[in-house]
């Protein structure tokens, strides 16, 4: 019997590594992906970590810690066919390989040792296979018996390391981890922990499993078996997509409906044509709001029949945003469409009835504006995204 072992791969500052392998000018410098001027920090190079940039943190942030730092916008496409050439590399090691996110992967290395060596003389043969394959890009990586501690290990060595926790070692480990790089301890939860004394893991299994489920719940029960060692989840080569979304930050604050509207439009286009391409249809439509004081809302419906087309998507984005009242300026609007899962038609009355024409049923429309759909995938798929544009979204801007 071969001693289970689950790989974590991260990549190191993905997307600001690829900028600085793509364009020699900003290697060595701070640099910061996300926006030039609003929005928040996708990723930034290590140079600029030194001083205290982080991802997710705003971009004026950004500027006022880091003044001298390169601030440039995200190219996704790069990114995603960089993050397709590493998946199949990972796939030569193993058969289950779970992509966690576009710049982190799963790997069960269970019984590979014939194949490939011992889980660490696999991790260097990765890397190396990583960084030549790549143009050298690196990434860090952890090994541990179990999912969350595989993650966790993968950050004790940044950039470019290996770290693994035996069997052996496993133990020891958890007893001297904080709870607060538990996955699923959040803020909130962390400061209820730290309220009744608790910082590290052997605090936590100090008292009964009983105390943790009556006071937080699941919430506590998982708190409760992560400090024990246990995570029952396993690698998972395909994790079907809950939900496709867009949103952008706006360049200036707006609170004119109609240009919201024109954003609702092109996020419509972009959701509408990745669930196309998936074939999948949604039945729930949410707008996102962020104001000025980023402050944000939610707002969502449900439709009696699954859709992926553009109009339906758009028609029912700004019904909803119409709903809402703009006491504050938007400085980010999003759109996105879930419900993928096959159900029987809601009786309940949607939103999406007050669209209907007298003249014209709702499956004659939606049969309409697919027809629409197919012809312009068709045209962008063979001339790019710009050949055709909806009349809506064309202005002087």
């Amino acid at each position: 019997m071969h001693e289970k072992y689950i790989m974590h791969v991260d990549m190191d500052a993905f997307y600001a590594s690829i900028e600085q392998r793509d364009n020699p000018e900003y290697r060595n410098k701070p640099l910061i992906v996300g926006g030039k001027t609003r929005g928040v920090v996708s990723t930034c190079s290590y140079e600029a970590r030194k001083f205290g940039v982080h991802s997710a943190m705003p971009i004026f942030e950004a500027k006022r810690k880091c003044p001298q730092g390169i601030f440039i916008s995200p190219r996704g496409k790069v990114y995603a066919e960089v993050s397709r050439q590493i998946h199949a590399i990972l796939q030569n090691y193993s058969p289950l390989v779970e992509m966690a996110s576009i710049d982190e992967a799963y790997l069960d290395i269970t019984g590979l040792e014939n194949l490939f060596g011992t889980p660490l003389e696999i991790a260097r043969a990765l890397q190396d296979e990583i960084h030549t394959k790549t143009n050298g890009l690196t990434c860090s990586i952890g090994i541990a018996p179990i999912k969350f501690l595989a993650k966790i290990a993968s950050d004790e060595r940044k950039p470019h390391g290996i770290f693994m926790i035996s069997y052996a070692d496993m133990s020891g480990y958890l007893k001297e981890l904080s709870i607060a790089k538990i996955p699923g301890v959040g803020k909130k939860f962390l400061e209820e922990l730290k309220k009744l004394g608790m910082k590290k893991c052997a605090d936590v299994l100090a008292i009964e499993k009983s105390f943790w489920e009556e006071k937080f719940g699941k919430a506590g029960i998982m708190l409760y078996e992560r400090a024990s060692g246990i995570d029952r989840r396993e690698v998972e080569p395909y994790t079907e997509r809950k939900s496709e979304s867009a949103e952008t930050t706006l360049d200036e604050n707006v609170k004119d409906k109609a240009v919201l509207k024109k954003w609702l439009l092109v996020h419509a286009e972009r959701v509408g044509t990745g669930l196309r391409k998936q074939n999948l249809k949604g039945r729930t439509i949410n707008v996102k709001i962020k104001f000025a004081d980023f402050k944000q809302i939610t707002r969502q419906l449900t439709l009696e029949s699954r859709t992926n087309a553009t109009d339906t998507i758009y028609q029912n984005a700004c019904l909803l945003l119409d709903e809402i009242t703009l006491t504050k300026p938007v400085r980010l609007i999003g759109l996105g469409v879930s419900g993928f899962e096959e159900q029987s038609e809601n009786k309940q009355l949607s939103l999406f009835s007050v669209l209907e024409e007298k003249e014209e049923t709702k499956e004659y429309i939606e049969e309409k504006r697919n027809n629409l759909d197919a012809v312009l995938d068709e045209l962008r798929e063979k001339y790019g995204k710009s050949a055709v544009i909806r009349g809506k979204l064309f202005s002087k801007e």
